[in-house]
């Protein structure tokens, strides 16, 4: 084999595969979608304390039986606060009970944000050591989990939940149960 020969056909090779990875790449239908392993499992449980209600506790069984959505948020989250004023408009809409789990935050900051901001959720639970944001698989905040009457996680929506996110992906899930 002659040098040439020798370094032609192995970079030819690299060059064909560097191609064959780009067109799949490219017309693979889910790129940048993350599936979480909870979809079609049952959310986990919660029992936090109340944010807005000092000694009240905030547990998913309080909505079992009904279609909610669990948004996981921070006052130190930056997407939150992009995604805030979709959350109203969800509220708004009065589909589901939203549940705001204020992740990793002091209860303070927590409360002053709902203050300055509106507060679009039904309950909010403080979950200041992350424990339930962990047992939902949370990577960061936002992520929002919307969870059926039996108590099953069909969706997730990992990172900024938008009025067309929550209408094209979402809402047909709840109202396509309703009929």
């Amino acid at each position: 084999m002659s040098k040439i020969n020798r370094f032609v056909l192995p970079l030819a090779g690299f060059a064909l595969l560097v191609v064959l990875l780009a067109v799949g790449l490219k017309q693979a239908p889910e790129k940048g979608i993350i599936i979480s392993p909870l979809v079609g499992k049952p959310a986990p449980g919660f029992e936090l304390p109340d944010l807005l209600q000092p000694g009240n506790k905030v547990a998913s069984s309080q909505y079992q039986g009904q279609w909610y959505l669990v948004n996981v948020w921070g006052s130190w989250c930056v997407a939150c606060r992009v995604e805030h004023e979709a959350l109203l408009q969800i509220k708004a809409q009065s589909r589901v009970p939203i549940i705001g789990i204020d992740w990793n935050d002091a209860d303070d900051a927590g409360l002053e944000w709902l203050s300055k901001l509106g507060n679009p959720y039904t309950r909010v639970a403080s979950d200041s050591e992350g424990r339930t944001a962990i047992a939902y698989g949370v990577t960061a905040a936002p992520e929002s989990f919307l969870i059926n009457p039996d108590g099953v996680i069909v969706k997730k929506q990992t990172g900024v939940m938008t009025p067309e996110s929550w209408q094209r992906d979402f809402l047909p899930l709840v109202a396509g149960a309703a009929r």
